[in-house]
């Protein structure tokens, strides 16, 4: 019930509902102030929840410990909805740290969190993004803040057991200059990250430049477990050897070597609209949590 829940909705339901729910998305929250849509006294009800979507700064340290007790179902799915918005005028302060997540894990070894975090300042990613989160999907999107190499790389790090989809989307509207991750470092966090992580399947970017050479290196990598790889074309360059070959049109060995290092047909996504990440973000975040969720 998108922008219809009110923080007093969860306790109309009767307990023999709370009792049987299975999926319970609370999205959408446009309510003003610190008001939120659940409590953990009202998530103490939901004891067969296998399936959770909350905005990131309503999902306290006392929730995990409640999704913990012994008459809880082990949850499976958690998805977290990270907006500026939210940070600003909730906090992070009451969020879990990382001995809450470890004991989610042991609760549940086949937990996995979906994260989308929306013009979220580095410094703030630094604090959410504690080592013992089963992160599997994280999807950046920006219109003002954009991600730093240090958040890729971290990520990386810690994740790469469980991360199987990377979103990077910079909505500029200025494309004269994207920013480059890759500055001023000996390798390029994204080359890391495809190397790291083996389970990563879907990798989609728009608005930070990614050099064709790097790009032939994910292909490479990942190879066929990478199903899927978007890139908007105005997000390619070309370094200057490239293009100073005369024998060679850069965009079309681009197209063949990354075609055949992922064993399947590839160009750049010419178009933005044409993403299979949506453009508006809660849109967006609802699609993916339904399709993170279904098969719980």
């Amino acid at each position: 019930m998108l922008e219809i829940v009110t923080p007093t909705s969860l306790s109309s339901l009767s307990n023999s509902i709370a009792n049987t729910m299975e999926h319970l998305s609370l999205l959408d929250n446009n309510i003003p102030g610190n008001s939120t849509l659940i409590t953990t006294v009202e998530l103490e009800r939901f004891v067969n929840l296998r399936s959770l979507a909350l905005d990131f700064c309503d999902f306290t340290a006392e929730m995990a410990r409640v999704l913990t007790d012994s008459n809880h179902v082990p949850l499976q799915r958690l998805s977290l909805l990270v907006h500026n918005v939210s940070v600003m005028h909730k906090s992070l302060d009451n969020m879990p740290n990382d001995e809450h997540w470890k004991a989610l894990s042991r609760k549940s070894t086949s937990l996995r969190v979906y994260i989308m975090a929306f013009d979220i300042k580095s410094e703030d990613m630094l604090k959410i993004l504690k080592p013992s989160i089963p992160l599997e999907r994280i999807h950046f999107d920006s219109y003002i803040t954009c991600v730093s190499g240090a958040i890729v790389d971290l990520i990386s790090r810690q994740y790469d057991k469980f991360l199987t989809h990377f979103i990077l989307m910079n909505d500029v509207i200025d494309t004269s200059g994207f920013p480059d991750l890759s500055d001023n470092r000996n390798e390029d966090p994204l080359v890391l990250l495809a190397w790291r992580c083996t389970k990563l399947s879907l990798l989609a970017i728009h608005g930070y430049t990614v050099w064709a050479h790097n790009l032939i290196a994910i292909a490479r990598l990942r190879g066929s477990d990478l199903k899927v790889l978007e890139v908007t074309e105005e997000s390619i360059d070309f370094d200057q050897g490239e293009l100073a070959d005369q024998d060679v049109d850069p965009v079309h060995n681009l197209i063949e070597q990354v075609s055949l290092g992922l064993g399947q047909p590839w160009h750049a996504v010419m178009d933005i609209e044409s993403l299979s990440v949506f453009t508006e973000p809660n849109r967006h975040f609802y699609r993916e949590m339904q399709s993170f969720s279904e098969d719980i």
